[in-house]
């Protein structure tokens, strides 16, 4: 073990109350209460407060000096161990809890204020937070709803979905986390959502896109038919011509934003009769597109 004097950093020749301060002024530094979760401190705390009760003790101080006991307070010559000495600090050393500290901390203002003050932070701290996932269908996440969260352990939570909400966003909902341990107030929930795809719409960004069948006559002669969207169905004009995988445009038909909404965008897809069709068999029998006309021409090597 180190010489109790290094370790206080005072001179052999120190004055009972030169040793006392050197002690506080360390302790201060390296009591547990005030550097949590440090083992470092915590072991510099042991080894001040071994060297500070041989050092205050006289007759100790005095045995030590003459060389009868060594800085353990063992009787030499035996030589004790580290071992040893960590095992009766183990074993409940005076300084090591907040109790045995009382003896100067009464009489030391700022120190005592010091484990004043964290104690009523401890009992003021708030509750944990707790954290929840939550799945929701795909339409309630584009406009908004207020839905039902069924906790694990009983109970339910009121959850709010704003319009717009993207995937893997996260809810806070304050005070619905766990309670203090003391008086402080309860922790928030936090709520981190999914969104279930949708049967026939889905996202980009803040614009919705839809696949839309059409019949062959709708595509030739053009038409105008219902088209959903996220807030209900509007009309869509499909001009004549149209092919498969045109696109057209909902303007303002997206998901809500702060500066409005974005648009939905709706690709024509041209869809025969699953069943065959006599009539339209016989007329493309004896139609021909003009001769300059190959859907493949591009295609060609």
């Amino acid at each position: 073990m180190k010489d109790p004097y290094e370790i206080l950093g005072v001179a052999q020749t120190a004055s009972p109350e030169e040793i006392r301060k050197a002690y506080l002024r360390l302790a201060k530094k390296l009591h547990p209460d005030l550097n949590p979760g440090s083992k470092h401190s915590e072991d510099r705390f042991k080894e001040v407060s071994a060297a500070y009760d041989l050092l205050s003790d006289s007759e100790k101080r005095q045995r030590f000096d003459s060389g009868e006991i060594d800085a353990s307070g063992a009787e030499r010559p035996r030589e004790k161990y580290y071992k040893d000495y960590a095992a009766e600090a183990d074993a409940g050393h005076p300084y090591e809890n907040r109790a045995g500290y009382a003896d100067f901390a009464e009489t030391d203002d700022i120190f005592a204020e010091l484990l004043r003050r964290r104690a009523r932070e401890a009992r003021n701290a708030r509750g944990p937070d707790l954290h929840y996932h939550f799945s929701i269908d795909f339409l309630d996440a584009v406009n908004g709803a207020t839905k039902v969260l069924t906790l694990p352990k009983g109970g339910t939570l009121h959850v709010t979905i704003p319009p717009g909400i993207q995937e893997g966003q996260v809810l806070r909902l304050r005070g619905k986390g766990a309670p203090s341990l003391g008086e402080g107030e309860a922790g928030d929930a936090l709520v981190e959502i999914s969104i279930n795809p949708h049967k026939f719409f889905s996202r980009q960004g803040d614009d919705i896109h839809l696949d839309l069948p059409i019949t062959l006559t709708e595509a030739v002669l053009g038409a105008e038919i219902r088209a959903p969207t996220p807030r209900g169905p509007v009309v869509l004009t499909v001009p004549k011509g149209s092919n498969t995988g045109k696109v057209l445009r909902l303007k303002g038909r997206g998901v809500p934003r702060r500066d409005g909404h974005g648009d939905e965008f709706v690709t024509l897809r041209v869809m025969l009769p699953p069943e065959p069709n006599p009539e339209l068999e016989a007329f493309l029998s004896n139609w021909t597109p003009g001769k300059s006309y190959d859907p493949r021409r591009d295609m060609q090597s």
